[in-house]
């Protein structure tokens, strides 16, 4: 498939006939642990000739359960369909979390899904997989309910790195304190914005250090701050190098939300209306006002010569 396929609710998939290998969870940022138990579905799916789809959630739980202070998420709903069709996923299901389906007690899961997806064949989880009303439901009764309607049960072990498991709440930490090399090793890849390149008020352009603006807004917003980055598009082989600010550019203007602007190192073959993918390499130093341009252009040109060492440091 050149795409993944997306349905809003199990009750509204039309997937193809066959075996339905289902990997169940928010799978925010899809991350090594994640890969676990996907891939693990992938392959399952791949062997009998079945379907792999994944059953996440919107809004996540904790908007039901603590509106006040709500989980922000790393990845938005696009972005992660885009990731699980990478890993051969063929089917994204977002199931709505509603008070309702929050009710479905834990010994009713199965026969839940089982009535709006019956060509079930195995359900996949990480082993700290909880469920049903109270969250009740742990991997011993899912394996326990799963033999009595027929359902093999993968729960795929805690990934651990540094000693300690690999979580989306971890990564959020990172992330939150500018820390995107570590976020990077937990994520497995390299943590990434993608959106399209906008005008701009072209501040950067008069102090010397053009800028390309990006229109990303993300639910969980990394530290404010200068980051060594790559940019990669359509018009471009490989990823370029560049340096990026994130946030409220305080020296310049009074902003109220934060802005992706990056300033390439070599030349720029992108302009408005391209599409690019920003990949956050390394934090330099937090977002600071400073007393004026001059300041501000003698550090951003520090910020420019340390993000070129970083790159000349790599390929030695």
């Amino acid at each position: 498939m050149n795409s993944i396929a997306q349905f809003s609710g199990l009750e509204n998939t039309a997937l193809p006939p066959g075996p339905l290998h289902l990997a169940i969870g928010m799978f925010d940022g899809v991350h090594l642990g994640h890969r676990a138990v996907i891939e693990a579905a992938v392959q399952s799916a791949r062997r009998s000739g079945g379907t792999v789809a994944v059953l996440t959630f919107s809004p996540h739980p904790s908007t039901l359960f603590r509106p006040g202070q709500p989980t922000r998420l790393i990845m938005d709903a696009g972005m992660k369909a885009r990731m699980l069709h990478r890993l051969g996923v063929e089917a994204m299901i977002t199931q709505p979390f509603t008070p309702e389906f929050a009710a479905v007690a834990a010994d009713n899961f199965l026969p839940w899904l089982k009535q709006r997806a019956p060509q079930l064949a195995a359900v996949y989880v990480g082993e700290n997989f909880r469920f049903g009303r109270g969250r009740l439901g742990d991997i011993a009764l899912l394996v326990a309910e799963g033999r009595k309607h027929g359902l093999t049960i993968f729960s795929a072990p805690r990934v651990n790195f540094d000693g300690e498991p690999i979580s989306s709440t971890r990564i959020r930490g990172r992330l939150e304190q500018g820390d995107v090399a570590g976020a990077n090793a937990l994520l497995g890849y390299t943590y990434f914005a993608e959106g399209p390149v906008v005008h701009g008020k072209h501040l950067g352009r008069t102090i010397g250090f053009p800028t390309l603006n990006l229109a990303w807004a993300p639910d969980l917003r990394p530290r404010y701050g200068v980051y060594v980055v790559r940019v990669a598009g359509a018009k471009t082989v490989e990823a370029l190098p560049g340096v990026a600010n994130y946030g409220l550019r305080p020296t310049l203007e009074q902003a109220l939300e934060p802005r992706l602007e990056v300033h390439l190192l070599g030349d720029c073959p992108f302009g408005p209306g391209d599409n690019v993918t920003v990949k956050w390499l390394r934090f330099l130093r937090p977002e600071t006002k400073f007393s004026g341009l001059e300041e501000l252009k003698a550090q951003i040109a520090k910020d420019r010569a340390e993000a070129a060492n970083s790159f000349k440091t790599a390929s030695a």
